[in-house]
């Protein structure tokens, strides 16, 4: 049995793709990139974004920076919102704090982005500790996060500690910190990409979820 629970934010706990596709759309504009094809940019959710901009667009370090601050210019203001919230969230966390759980969040969304989501969709009362990455980059790896989170909650051991995600990152992150994971189906990612990462569980839905957790 699980006694701490570790969520991912976008594609587990809520839908962000409007948002963050139109947050990189309007970052790659100032580089000159068009894009037309809206799906291509699927990619971008989950991931830190220094990771996804050089991997997909080849670039540098410094033009990831200045990428990134084009991307929040639109995500502060806007694309925060565009973002839909998945209808069995609430009752999840709520199941996972009537048996007692600790609940984290362990994101490589910035840290202050993150804070206004939960709060915007009323779920953050359900969260023991907030934890994402920091604004400027410095901690934005899944494990990164995932350490900070459990510093932050006076965590010693990952024994009993379980990471919940849709992309291989935090399956990855999890194993680099030593605890299980389970890799949720309506995502980002996908079984295979789950699996190949090691994920100790896969599940499809939110009950799927809250069944590991307990049994």
């Amino acid at each position: 049995m699980y006694n701490t629970v570790l969520f991912d934010l976008d594609g587990t706990l809520t839908d962000p793709v409007m948002g963050i596709t139109n947050s990189v759309i309007y970052s790659l504009k100032k580089f000159g990139i068009e894009v037309t094809d809206r799906k291509s940019l699927y990619k971008f959710v989950g991931p830190p974004l220094m990771d996804s901009y050089a991997k997909y667009y080849g670039f540098s370090r410094e033009q990831c920076v200045k990428a990134i601050e084009y991307y929040r210019e639109y995500f502060s203001v806007k694309g925060l919102y565009e973002n839909d919230m998945f209808k069995d969230t609430p009752w999840l966390l709520k199941e996972l704090k009537e048996h007692g759980k600790t609940v984290i969040l362990a994101t490589s969304k910035a840290e202050k982005y993150s804070v206004q989501i939960l709060e915007h969709f009323d779920i953050a009362k359900y969260f023991d500790c907030i934890a994402g990455a920091s604004m400027d980059a410095s901690r934005n790896k899944k494990a990164d996060v995932i350490a900070y989170a459990m510093e932050r909650c006076g965590i010693n051991s990952p024994d009993g500690c379980v990471m919940v995600g849709d992309r291989e990152h935090d399956i990855i992150g999890a194993q680099e910190n030593g605890m299980d994971s389970i890799g949720v189906l309506f995502g980002y990612g996908d079984y295979d990409e789950l699996k190949a990462a090691g994920s100790t569980h896969i599940v499809k839905d939110m009950k799927g979820i809250l069944d590991v957790v307990l049994n």
